[in-house]
């Protein structure tokens, strides 16, 4: 078994044609299918069942699938590091939209104080996206505030966090002490996107206490939500670390959970195989050295009771 027969079985799996992987490589379909063989032979278990001339993965080929990606990425990564002579590194790091607005460029800034030979890559996007890309040997670490679902993946808590329900000063609920979670139903929230796990936390809570919730708006960027807030009118879900500068100003009206429902962290993730490089160590070392001070310290705040 070699890399090659990885490379060639990816392509098959991603496309479910050998005639595409035949393609892509320049090679024959004929080879293609005896490559197939010969890994199904060396591991013996079935990767692709045959139906109608149709190619379905087995589960023992998605298990295979997820290695093989980790496996050809970090192969292909060593040859080049190896023919350049070992003069250029990087690392990819990932990161969910709140994080990415309130932590990562500062991150960034204390990784290239550490480690000025090494390059940098960010990408910022949902819990989920993360986890795909880290999946597929896209990215090297994550720093999400979501819960990962695979198993293959590594999720360490690092830093303290949790949400928050921001208002207007102009709204109604601005300065009362107690909020009935009822009273949300006749209000309009703007959320983050689908597989945000902002969302999820947050959309979890509600159908938990039987409480519908009407979404207005569905965006994918903090200013944009925190404006629609202000001239809006409409309420939203969010991390306190995003809104630190606008509740101390008092544009911004905060309501927070009685039972700290809404408490998290932001966890490192990254695949559990991988080989953690000095690269990584320092992702990790730096976000765990973010203090976590209570930034509503001080500040009159409401509470949503459950009554």
């Amino acid at each position: 078994m070699t890399i090659r027969h990885l490379k060639i079985f990816i392509a098959v799996a991603e496309t479910g044609k050998m005639s595409a992987a035949a393609a892509k490589y320049f090679i024959s379909q004929p080879t293609v299918s005896q490559a197939i063989k010969e890994l199904e032979n060396h591991y013996g278990v079935l990767l692709f069942e045959r139906i109608s001339k149709k190619l379905y993965i087995t589960e023992a080929g998605k298990n295979l699938l997820t290695y093989a990606r980790v496996a050809v990425k970090q192969f292909d990564e060593l040859n080049k590091y190896m023919l350049i002579g070992g003069h250029s590194e990087k690392i990819r790091i990932g990161a969910t939209v709140t994080v990415g607005s309130c932590l990562l460029p500062s991150i960034l800034t204390h990784f290239k104080e550490r480690m000025p030979h090494v390059g940098t890559f960010a990408y910022m996007n949902n819990t989920k996206s993360i986890e795909d890309k880290i999946l597929k040997a896209e990215l090297d670490i994550g720093i999400v505030e979501g819960q990962v679902k695979s198993h293959e993946l590594v999720n360490t808590p690092a830093i303290k966090d949790y949400l928050v329900i921001i208002c207007a000063k102009s709204h109604s609920f601005a300065g009362r002490k107690r909020i009935s979670i009822k009273e949300l139903e006749n209000e309009y929230f703007v959320m983050r996107e689908e597989g945000s796990g902002t969302r999820e936390l947050f959309e979890n809570y509600m159908q938990n206490n039987g409480t519908k919730m009407k979404v207005a708006w569905e965006v994918t960027c903090p200013g944009v939500i925190k404006n629609a807030v202000l001239e809006n009118n409409c309420l939203a879900a969010i991390s306190i670390r995003l809104v630190e500068e606008e509740v101390k100003s008092g544009q911004l009206y905060v309501i927070k959970s009685k039972e700290n429902a809404w408490d998290r962290s932001f966890n490192i993730v990254y695949y559990k195989n991988k080989y953690i490089s000095e690269s990584m160590k320092t992702v990790m070392e730096i976000v765990k050295e973010y203090n976590n001070a209570d930034i509503l310290k001080g500040i009159p705040t409401g509470t949503l009771v459950n009554d």
